[in-house]
């Protein structure tokens, strides 16, 4: 045989149909190539509201202000949402695992000695995490999960590294509940967005890509499934900007 099953199995990459082993190394071109631009593109491609969504994460997650607590932030490789853990919970730490080095590259230097040995930076694959079983109190993924090639065996390894007791929290793009508002927001994304990525990040093919593989991502009620599935218990969701993204919450008891 000259390829292994898992590379033969097909997977997608936007509205392209690959290999499941190709599809990782799609991803990770992605990001080695926006990895600069990216929290700019961020604020552009959503007028800021990205920050708003980040912020009622850490507001749900309420980690507390006087006890150490451990996070594991998982395709946060610039930082975002271990910056906000680790202002709203200053005896805490966290830990940022992204499979792209670029992506981590970038966190590096926008928050270099900022939090000093409070905050760790790890290359990893959300689907074989680098860490022993039970080793945080929370969990978090922001606009990455998406990404991943097998979103089964990256809830699995959420909740094999989350302590009894922990929680597992994921911010993603989700289906819009709004009449009217998907017809807009499915024109901006197509029509606009690459074109921005285009202009700001050089890479219009990247940006068009994460538009699609959100069109691919499960609807709200889906992925809540595949998060029971896991071994949450207490799943809920919440969705952000009439379903444009929703934080979804589980619980390992």
């Amino acid at each position: 045989m000259t390829q292994d099953f898992a590379s033969r199995e097909a997977a997608s990459f936007g509205f392209r149909s690959v290999g499941a082993g190709e599809r990782q190394n799609l991803v990770n071109s992605v990001f080695a190539r926006v990895a600069n631009r990216y929290d700019l593109m961020n604020d552009l491609m959503s007028g800021g509201m990205h920050r708003l969504w980040k912020a009622d994460l850490i507001n749900w997650l309420a980690p507390s202000k006087r006890e150490p607590l451990a996070l594991l932030d998982v395709a946060g490789g610039t930082g975002d949402i271990a910056r906000r853990f680790l202002d709203a919970a200053p005896l805490s730490a966290a830990t940022i695992c992204d499979i792209s080095a670029e992506m981590l590259d970038a966190g590096r230097e926008k928050l270099a000695g900022r939090y000093g040995k409070r905050l760790a930076f790890v290359q990893g694959n959300a689907e074989t995490l680098p860490f022993p079983d039970r080793s945080f109190d929370f969990y978090t993924i922001a606009f990455g999960i998406r990404n991943v090639t097998q979103i089964e065996a990256a809830l699995a390894e959420a909740f094999r590294v989350l302590k009894r007791g922990g929680r597992f929290m994921c911010l993603e793009f989700s289906e819009v509940q709004t009449p009217m508002l998907d017809r807009v927001y499915d024109a901006y994304s197509f029509r606009v967005i690459p074109k921005l990525g285009a202009w700001v990040a050089g890479d219009g093919d990247a940006y068009r890509y994460l538009v699609e593989s959100i069109r691919r991502f499960p609807d709200q009620e889906r992925f809540a499934a595949m998060v029971r599935a896991a071994g949450f218990e207490r799943v809920q969701y919440r969705n952000l900007t009439g379903g444009i993204a929703a934080l979804h919450s589980g619980w390992r008891i």
